[in-house]
């Protein structure tokens, strides 16, 4: 901490990386936004608040010698990030890579592997989605390195920002990126949780004046890939209104880049009413450009249409260049029927039977309605059956999708009719939050309110520990029956709410452990089973109860005189490591040998 000059946060997000810093040792928090420097185009460097998250692997003769020349760089590679990847990817989408994020938190590929952009030419170079997180952090780092020389950002207290949704493999992989790229003190926080600590930042002590004790916080993050869902409750410590995060939804890949490529589908079909056809590279080439009239219609009400050029690949494809546009009409029809429409609490995502084969690619929702979304998350964390659904008295909106008030004022006045047919009061938003620079922001604010309870002064701080309850699974003893493998109970090794840093033990339950030949352990994850404490033992469970997570295959040591496949009476504790993954631990009763199982790494 001696080396360290300031509090960092970083939003790694879907589609925009944020740097905002605020200086240490200050008695008033002072936090600012890094202008990171990058190529717009070959020659052309500017500083923005944003750096786009592409990436894009530029073919030698895409640039001319001596284009792609940054501040702190003579001359880069043919891989290029931020504002030129994006660029240069609307016209070649095949060598752009997006949306690495996502691919991160997708357990079902193997995230180390190099196969982005996917589906590209073998000519082109693949990355993992791990090093292209890592590229994005590279840069940040070299920019900021380049302006600051006497505090290099390795040596800061930086905190980067995650989906409240992120499972353990997704924190452990985005750790592992910041270490690849040469950050030594990160620590991983909750994008809905640095959002609230931006509103607190922005009002200042006037937060209070816009919640009150028993106020309970929905906070809405619709960013380009993802749906991230929370509640936050206002409570009562010391005499003192504080918060604490108490529920979050699942992963929804859900969000900015689904919106553009459904206006890209629609200008498709406009265009084949017409006799035009487009090739699917096209359409995913027209998304991107979707998405840049998508925000210049919704940030300027007098626009009536964009122009739209599809790009081709030669006259003799297509005979001309095609052009098109996109209107505001299409824009509202599209996003706020397809995305946002009005439905009853009680409608719910519609899971649709899928079709046996399926593409390799990422896991996204297959109901586009956000607010069915909403609607299941509420209903899901009632406690009370008569009750319905949770009932939010105030909504923290964030992300890029929710900065126009066509958007926000459906989705709030959609949570209004839900609250006025149940008889509740009306919930209001809360003000004072810039949404697309607000994760970054709390998360250097988070670092400063973090050091100063740390140091004993005061501060308001996010309770909130993990958003799962952990489980472990254990075999039944039972006879054997011929057909059928032995059930599986399972013990909560961490409930929800378990803060980072902590370390726990089940020294009162005995468990017998088998070592030195192939096991396997099964872990479990409950976002509503909130009440469970440590040791708490379930027999049964509703499939709805537990998330079923993907094993971890090993083979423990059989030392110290130990033999091949001896049972040891163990007892169990865990630990959630600062970047808030588990770690399980068995300690032997006769000797106290100890094995851990890291749940944070799994393929």
């Amino acid at each position: 901490m001696s080396t360290s000059q300031y509090f960092i946060g970083i939003d790694l997000g879907t589609t925009h990386c944020v740097l905002s810093y605020c200086p240490i040792g200050l008695d008033e928090p002072q936090v600012k936004v890094f202008a990171v420097p990058q190529l717009i185009a070959q020659g052309q460097v500017d500083s923005l608040n944003q750096l786009p998250s592409f990436l894009y692997q530029a073919h030698e003769s895409e640039m001319a010698s001596g284009t792609n020349s940054l501040p702190w760089a003579s001359s880069t590679a043919n891989t290029l990030v931020g504002s030129i990847a994006r660029n240069m990817g609307n016209k070649t989408p095949m060598r752009l890579i997006a949306s690495a994020k996502s691919w991160l938190c997708h357990g079902g590929v193997d995230r180390r592997s190099a196969f982005l952009p996917q589906g590209s030419d073998d000519e082109v170079q693949k990355v993992s989605p791990l090093k292209a997180t890592q590229l994005y952090l590279e840069h940040l780092m070299a920019a900021w390195d380049h302006q600051h020389q006497d505090a290099p950002l390795r040596d800061q207290q930086v905190t980067i920002t995650i989906p409240a949704s992120f499972d353990p493999a997704a924190k452990e992989l985005t750790a592992e990126a910041a270490r690849n790229a040469g950050f030594k003190h990160v620590t991983l926080l909750e994008e809905p949780q640095a959002a609230m600590y931006s509103w607190i930042d922005s009002n200042c002590d006037a937060w209070r004046d816009q919640v009150e004790l028993g106020d309970l916080v929905l906070v809405v993050d619709i960013g380009g890939g993802t749906t991230d869902l929370s509640l936050v409750s206002v409570t009562e410590q010391e005499g003192n209104l504080s918060l604490e995060r108490i529920a979050v939804g699942e992963h929804i890949l859900l969000g900015g880049d689904n919106m553009d490529l459904a206006l890209a589908y629609r200008l498709k079909m406009n265009l084949a009413q017409q006799g035009k056809q487009l090739q699917p590279w096209q359409v995913q080439a027209m998304a991107h450009l979707c998405r840049d009239a998508k925000e210049a219609l919704l940030n300027d009400k007098t626009l009536t249409s964009v122009p739209i050029v599809v790009p081709s690949r030669g006259s003799k494809l297509l005979g001309s260049t095609l052009k098109t546009e996109l209107t505001q009409q299409d824009l509202e029809q599209t996003l706020l029927e397809g995305f946002f429409p009005k439905v009853a609490i009680t409608d719910h995502p519609v899971q649709s039977a899928r079709s046996a084969l399926t593409q390799l690619g990422l896991p996204y929702a297959q109901d586009a309605g956000i607010t069915r979304h909403i609607a299941a998350f509420l209903s899901r964390q009632n406690q009370d059956e008569n009750a319905g659904f949770v009932k939010p008295s105030k909504v923290l909106f964030n992300g890029g999708v929710l900065k126009s008030p066509l958007i926000s004022e459906r989705l709030l006045s959609i949570i209004n009719a839900w609250l006025t047919e149940n008889h509740s009061e009306p919930t209001t938003a809360l003000s004072g939050v810039d949404l697309d620079l607000a994760v970054s922001r709390g998360a250097s604010y988070y670092g400063y309110v973090r050091h100063n309870m740390e140091s004993g002064n005061s501060g308001v701080r996010i309770r909130g520990g993990i958003a799962s309850s952990y489980y472990v699974g254990i075999e039944s003893a039972m006879p054997a029956i011929p057909g059928m493998a032995p059930p599986m109970e399972a013990i909560c090794v961490a409930p929800f709410g378990l803060e980072e840093g902590s370390h726990v033990e089940l020294s009162n339950q005995d468990f017998g452990l088998v070592i030195g030949q192939p096991v396997q352990f099964q872990f479990y994850g409950s976002t509503t089973r909130r009440d469970d404490e440590l040791g708490t033992h379930l027999d049964f469970w509703m499939p709805e109860e537990l998330e079923e997570l993907p094993e971890i295959h090993v083979t423990l040591d059989a030392s110290n005189g130990r033999n091949v496949g001896e049972v040891v009476v163990v007892n169990l504790a865990a630990t959630i490591t600062e970047i808030g993954t588990l770690e399980l631990e068995a300690v032997a009763k006769d000797n106290g040998q100890k094995w851990h199982v890291e749940f944070s790494v799994r393929q």
